[in-house]
This record gives structure tokens, sequence and C-alpha cells, in this order.
């Protein structure tokens, strides 16, 4: 291979960038092509059609929601990697995005078509029989009638303020006596399955379906001229100005308030069900172009396929996954203290082929044990039902010192951890926010005990949350140690999160966003050297997404020098492999399945003598340097 001798050359070229938006939308069909995939049972399948709008859904609120403010703005400056301005960016995703949909809804089709080889059907309210017919009906007006609430739409009663992500559906009437025509609104009810099981059979029918269908019955003096069946996304993303926060829990507590009623930034219809009229109404109603408005042959709003997925899944065991049981490690003795166990040796984990319910005994251990005189701890994202903090309570209320971060700012989960931070704070925590201005995505637990010589430290790091349900779903690592050069470290780094102290300096931990960039990039330079010295760089990078530029263009530069490099990302990937002269040492996998590949894992050869680096931080900008 020829190496770059050009002293002039620089890597800072949008055609050696992925856009971030683009890339992610490529990693959302490729969620997508999972359901086409002949190796997952027919309900994961349905399945991976749902987490490809959930998903879509979120980017939209989110990433969308972003790009079109910056235009609002008249924020013009390009992005820094692909060089597009958010107005190219934006007709870029849409383009994108109008393909993507209209791929989901042909995939939809065919695989409700395959869901009837095992004898279950979603089916179309015309095709069934008298019978069944007479058994909706009377469904229909025992479960469903009474819930509508249909709103007249007139001079005198605007229009509703309709929630973000509701099904809606607009009806336009005329009069059986006088002729007059008026409109009225319908809210799909979310709290009714949106599959409606037809007794004693395996056929299922929309519900929207059935409520155009009984319209009748809502309008019995009325004709009905058209429905138009539709579905509005808004702007979720929060601005927390922090330094002007006298209490930030109280500042997201409002933001959260003012989120469910954001800016409408895509309209979707059913294109079976649409009124051209109305639809020009709602566009013009919610300042929606024709580039955000989506006109679609299938149901709207895929996400309902995850309900009917648990709906089924019970009485059709052989159509979903067979179930993974995790297994508790065999490092450590079940019947025994772990942290007996732990003082002779390091416990590492994978989740979820490991259990969870090592870390869940580790915290029930410490919570109980009169031992134990102070947990500290961080938490990002924990389940409804956490037994993490009942452990937490509990320790508190036995009287140790238990200090608990809980991130406020986790996306989508800010209620849940203003209500665990109450709780928490009512059991006898010290409840801390972490640093202005940065969220704390660390994913660490220091416990303290008392030994018989002196004070023991016990160390829990990992790159996944404290939640047991996820610890199911993703693939992570997590280290369970006593390492004195770690537990130091945690100690430190507890000390400057509640605000004690500066950030000092560390012997095992790397810490955004103070030195973490800096700690890979200068790891980097040194496979550069030896590649140079010895020809043995060697680098190997598991992550969930790629995205800063700085670390882009050092593996560009290393890539140049020789170095071989395998990066394993699951979702957006900024840089772009095998392009000659650049980055033709690269190569890029993506792993999308049956679990969310997770853990972040570095590795680095360092001429023979391997290091393995775990981290909850993504080769992200904002993991690098906002977090």
């Amino acid at each position: 291979m020829k190496q770059r001798t050009d002293a002039v050359f620089t890597y800072d070229n949008p055609a050696y960038f992925n856009n971030r938006e683009i890339s992610w939308l490529r990693f959302n069909q490729r969620v997508l092509e999972e359901a086409l995939n002949r190796n997952n049972p027919i309900l994961e399948r349905l399945k991976f059609i749902s987490i490809f709008s959930s998903n879509l859904d979120e980017f939209f609120m989110i990433r969308v929601a972003g790009l079109m403010d910056q235009v609002k703005a008249n924020f013009n400056k390009p992005d820094n990697k692909s060089g597009l301005t958010a107005s190219e960016q934006l007709t870029a995703v849409s383009k994108e995005t109008h393909r993507l949909v209209q791929v989901q809804n042909q995939i939809y089709q065919e695989q409700v078509h395959a869901l009837t080889q095992a004898k279950i059907q979603i089916k179309a309210i015309e095709v069934l029989t008298i019978e069944e017919l007479n058994w909706l009906a009377n469904y229909f007006t025992e479960r469903i009638f009474p819930i509508l609430t249909p709103i007249a739409i007139h001079m005198y009663q605007p229009f509703p303020l309709l929630a973000n992500k509701s099904l809606n559906m607009i009806v336009r009437l005329c009069s059986l006596t006088d002729k007059s025509e008026k409109t009225a609104i319908i809210q799909v009810p979310e709290l009714i399955k949106r599959t409606i099981q037809i007794k004693h059979t395996d056929q299922y029918v929309l519900l929207e379906e059935v409520i155009i269908y009984y319209l009748n019955l809502l309008f019995p003096n009325d004709e009905v001229i058209s429905t138009t069946v539709f579905r509005i996304t808004r702007n979720a993303d929060m601005t927390i100005h922090e330094e002007d926060a006298r209490d930030l829990l109280k500042a997201i507590e409002s933001e959260l308030h003012k989120r469910k009623w954001g800016a409408v930034v895509r309209l979707e219809i059913d294109q079976h069900y649409s009124d051209f009229n109305v639809v020009q109404f709602l566009a013009k109603m919610y300042d929606i172009h024709d580039a955000d408005l989506y006109f679609l042959p299938g149901p709207l709003d895929f996400t309902f396929l995850n309900a009917f997925y648990s709906q089924i899944k019970a009485c059709y065991p052989e159509l979903a996954y067979h179930p993974v049981q995790p297994q508790y490690t065999h490092e450590l003795n079940k019947d025994q203290s772990i942290f007996m166990q732990v003082k002779s040796h390091d416990v590492l984990l994978h989740h979820p082929y490991d259990s969870f319910e090592t870390t869940i005994k580790l915290l029930t251990e410490a919570a109980h044990d009169p031992d134990v005189l102070a947990i500290k701890q961080t938490l990002y994202r924990a389940s409804k039902y956490s037994p993490i903090i009942k452990c937490l309570e509990t320790a508190a209320l036995a009287g140790k010192q238990v200090t608990v971060l809980v991130e406020l700012k986790a996306r989508f989960d800010e209620e849940n951890n203003i209500h665990w931070a109450k709780k928490l704070e009512r059991a006898g925590c010290h409840v801390i926010y972490g640093i202005s201005g940065l969220k704390t995505h660390s994913k660490i637990c220091l416990i303290v005990r008392r030994g018989e010589q002196s004070v023991e430290r016990y160390l829990h790091l990992s790159t996944g949350n404290y939640n047991e349900q996820t610890a199911t779903l993703y693939t992570d690592l997590a280290l369970i140690t006593t390492r004195d050069d770690l537990v130091d470290d945690a100690t430190h780094f507890f000390n400057f999160l509640s605000g004690a102290t500066e950030i000092p300096k560390l012997n095992g931990l790397s810490i955004a966003p103070h030195n973490l960039q800096v700690t890979f990039l200068s790891l980097i330079d040194r496979e550069i050297m030896n590649q140079k010295q010895f020809g043995t760089g060697r680098i190997i990078a598991k992550m969930n997404a790629l995205t800063d530029k700085t670390i882009i263009m050092k593996l560009y530069q290393a890539s140049q020098a020789g170095v071989s490099i395998d990066l394993i990302v699951r979702g957006i990937c900024c840089l772009k492999p095998g392009i000659p002269g650049v980055s033709d040492q690269i190569r890029v996998h993506s792993i999308v399945g049956r679990f969310l590949e997770h853990s972040r894992i570095y590795y680095f050869h360092n001429n023979g003598d391997d290091q393995y680096y775990l981290s909850s931080a993504d080769w992200m900008t904002r993991n690098l340097e906002r977090r």
C-alpha cells in the first residue's frame, strides 16, 4: 500500500464523511430488513417493523425537529462533516424517508400474508361473515362507542389540541334532514388494543377500521361524506438553560409539559381514508410542507405491532424467538457472598448471556450487610419497577450513606427519573443531579464496606444501564472489581460529581469531557507509531455510533500509516471505509439482530501488549464533549 507523503493533504473533506442523518436512516433500514429475514420467526419479523416505526418517530421528534428549528432561525452553517446545510439535510432526509416508509408498507403486507400461513389473519372488515359482523357490532356498541367523543369543528369550537403521535380521524358529514354539512374529529382511543380479535377465531381487525365501519352509529342523523385518518408527530426536543434554572427538577417538569404540545414536524395520512380538502386544511393549519406530508398505503403507526406481538405470543410461542435463559455467572458461587469472592478476582459479566441477577444480588447484599457503610451510584435509565432502586432505598433506611446521581435529562426517561429522584430522597438517599451543562452517562456503582483491617471498596462498572429489563434485550459488559487504581478513581469521580472537588488526575479511568477523547487519540497515535516501527498496528472498536470528526480523521491517518482497523458500528457511522488513499485499511460492520448490540469495546494491539477498554461512551462528539 502506498502511504500518503503529501504534508498538506487533509482528511477534512465532505467527500470523506457520511451525513449523520442519512447514516441513521440507513441504520434504520437495516432494522427494517430484519423483517425480511426468514431466520427470524414471523412474530419477530412483525416486531422489527414496529421497531422501525418507533425509531423513526423519535428521529423526527428530535433530529428532524432540530433541523427545522435551524431553518426557522436562518441558521445556514453547513454540517462540519458532510458540508450540508440544515435545509439540504431536510431535503435528503425527506426523500429517503418517503422511500423507506413505502418499503415498510410493502414489507408489512408481505408479512401479514406470511402470518396467514400460521392461520392468523389481520383482515379487512368487509370480508367478515354476517355472524362475525354481528359480534363486532355488539363489541363496538359495548366496548368502543362509550369511549368515543366526536368533537364538532366550527367557528365556535376551535380545532382541538391533539397529542403527539395520537391517531385521529376527521369526518365530514351531511345532515339527513336539512342537508347542511359539518365536520367532526375523533381520536382513536389509545387504551383499546389496535388489533381486535374476533371472538373464537384467530382473525383480527384494526380499531380505526371498526370505528369507520360503524360511524353511522355515532352519527345516526348524518350521512358520512368522507373520513380522513391522520397522525401528527411533534417536536419533542427540550431546551434547559441549567445556568438559569434555580431548581433543575422543576425546570425539567415544566419542559416536559411543553414537549407534549411542540410544533408539528410530520403529518401522516392513510391514503385509503383521505379527503383532499381535509388534508389541505391540516397541512395549512400545522404549517406542513409537501416534504413533511406522508401518504401511506397501509395502516398508520406500525408500533401497534409490538402490542400485537405481546397479544398473541403466549398462544403461539413457536412463532417467536426461543427464550434465552440468562445464566448466573460461573465466576461466582451463587450461595456465597459476592464481597468475599470478588476480593480474590475480578468478575466480568456479559449480558444478556450472564444474568443481571448478579448485579441485583450485589446491591441487595450491600443493602442488608451491616458492614456496608456507603453506596454511591449513577442512574441513567432505570426500569419502572426497579429492584436497584429498592435496594438503594433499603440501604438508606438502614442508615447507610447512600448517594445517587439521577440523570434527569436522560431523553424520554425524564419523567421516570424525576419520580425516582423524589422517591429516593424520601427514603433518605442523598440525590444529586451532576454537573451543570453535562449529562452524566457513566454507569458506575461504588460500595464502601468495613473490612477486618481497613475499609474495603467494591466497584461495579458497566457499558449499559442499571436496568434489569433492558439487560435481557441489550448486549452489555460489566466489571466487578476491587482494583486499587479503579476504586481510587471512582472515589475521586463521585466527589467530583457531587461538586466537592475538581476533577483529579486519574489512573485507570478516563472521563469525558476532560480526557476521554485525548486518551483515545493518544491510543490511536501509539498504533500509528507501532505500525511505522514494527508493522504491528491494529485497532478493533465496537460501538453504537461513530460521529466524532476528530476521531474519524485520526482513524484515516492511522489507515494511511497502514494500521489495520475493524469497526463494529451498530448505528450511525459518519466514517466512509474503503476510500483509496484515505480509509482503505478500515473495515466497518454493523450487527443488527435479536439483541441490541450496546457494549462499547475498544482494543489496541500495543505491539503485543494488548489493551482492552470498556466504556459507556461511543465515538460521538456528544459523548466525548457533552457528557
